[in-house]
């Protein structure tokens, strides 16, 4: 029986915090989703100092389950995301992680493995290379999680029913048929944008967990993930700080996060990519 169907609404401050970076390193961008690489190195070797530890996603979803989530254990575990699979991950993110005894789940736009980001509006000077499903079984096999960003990275929110839900099944086949039954349990709605509507058709599609934004509803279909952006600099990330300046970072991660619009809107009235343009 999956989660969806034994799971009550759990408080927000039960759930183990949930962090999500998009790209660390490489060229510069005219966004604001890139992390330099010594800042992400400086915070995962605090954490791991610390004494913080990542979540698998299966640790993550046994969390949701009210037998823990009656439990108030101390917030020193958290889930660590990545979206959309950039290539550089294998580079400048997972072997770091792997030197720290830290672990990670990337939300993949399937329709890109291997392809370039033909799917983003172009805010770097050359197109960016996302994961290819070798370098990804590779890592899956040392312990790294792997799961949907949807097949394109459309707003789901701004399609129809049947769209929607292609993204989304489509998405979890690719990944159930090239990873296995684990890589189609959980979604990452792109720009964090979802509603009722979107959770109904994802859990409809099978997904047991699904990822927005700053601020989730409770649901396991409507969780809360807080972003890293290019301010947040510090030793530890706004998404794991208590004190005000955790919660002003999560403000300005809201705010940040709900700008996305425009990039969306962006990518409405460009003309769409002619093909998807391998490697």
């Amino acid at each position: 029986m999956r989660i969806a169907d034994l799971m009550e609404e759990v408080p927000a401050a039960a759930l183990p915090p949930v962090l999500c970076y998009h790209r660390v390193g490489g060229p510069l961008e005219l966004a604001v989703t890139r992390v330099a690489r010594r800042v992400f190195e400086r915070q995962m070797t605090s954490l791991a100092r610390a004494g913080w530890r990542t979540l698998t996603l299966d640790q993550f979803a046994e969390r949701l389950q009210p037998v823990h989530s009656a439990i108030r254990n101390p917030q020193s575990a958290f889930l660590l995301t990545f979206d959309d699979g950039f290539a550089s991950l294998a580079e400048h993110v997972y072997p770091l992680l792997a030197d720290v005894g830290f672990t990670a789940t990337t939300f993949l736009i399937t329709d890109y493995v291997g392809r370039l980001n033909t799917w983003d509006v172009r805010y770097t000077w050359r197109r960016l290379a996302h994961l290819d499903w070798d370098t990804i079984g590779r890592w899956q096999a040392r312990g790294f999680d792997f799961a949907s960003h949807t097949a394109s990275h459309a707003r789901l929110t701004w399609l129809s029913d049947g769209q929607a839900a292609a993204e989304l099944a489509g998405s979890r086949e690719t990944l159930r048929h090239r990873l296995g039954p684990q890589a189609a349990r959980a979604v990452a709605y792109p720009f964090g944008a979802r509603d009722e509507r979107i959770e109904r058709l994802a859990c409809a599609a099978g997904y047991e967990l699904g990822f927005g934004g700053v601020r989730g509803n409770g649901s396991p279909l409507g969780l809360a993930r807080v972003p890293i952006y290019v301010w947040d600099v510090g030793r530890v990330p706004f998404g794991l700080r208590e004190d005000g300046l955790g919660w002003l970072g999560r403000t300005v991660a809201h705010a940040a996060n709900r700008c996305a619009v425009g990039t969306s809107l962006m990518l409405k009235l460009l003309p769409a990519p002619r093909s998807l343009l391998p490697l």
